[in-house]
């Protein structure tokens, strides 16, 4: 999922992956992630906004570097290729994966990192969808809870690594 992002950017001549990239491959790779919106024109919509980023809509952030002021900007981006605020949500689905003892973050748990910050360009393409955050998160919690003793995913199945 997280290289689906990084060739994303580059395709659209990005100098950064953001978190509409890690938002994008996540619907894309994610069957666990796009069941927990209200519906799969909720899902379609999203889509459509993020595939006219590099036509149109969202070009007003090529040469600009997403920041929520989590992460100092310029050495996140010249350092990494990952903008602040994507490295934000990273490290928040790392440590939901650790308090419950598994090794990587699922997919569900970027979601809950990229809804997090209110000021991302994830949560930016999510409102113009249509979608509630709030109510976005508390399904993602909700599903977040279906999670089986001993780490093996969701109580009806497998699961998708967001590494």
């Amino acid at each position: 999922m997280v290289a689906g992002a990084r060739r994303r950017a580059v395709r659209d001549g990005d100098r950064q992956t953001d978190t509409a990239h890690l938002l994008h491959s996540l619907l894309e790779s994610d069957p666990e992630v796009r069941a927990v919106f209200e519906n799969g024109a909720q899902v379609v919509r999203l889509l459509g906004y993020l595939v006219q980023r590099s036509i149109g809509y969202g070009l007003q952030w090529q040469g600009t570097v997403e920041d929520s002021g989590a992460v100092p900007v310029v050495g996140a981006v010249k350092e990494t290729g990952w903008s602040p605020a994507a490295l934000s949500a990273m490290e928040m689905a790392l440590e939901r994966a650790e308090s419950r003892a598994e090794p990587q973050a699922l997919g569900m748990d970027l979601l809950a990192g990229l809804t997090a910050d209110p000021e991302c360009r994830a949560v930016e393409v999510l409102g113009r969808a249509g979608v509630d955050v709030d109510v976005l998160l508390r399904r993602v919690e909700a599903g977040c809870r279906q999670y089986t003793p001993g780490g093996h995913g969701f109580a009806g199945g497998g699961h998708s690594s967001a590494r």
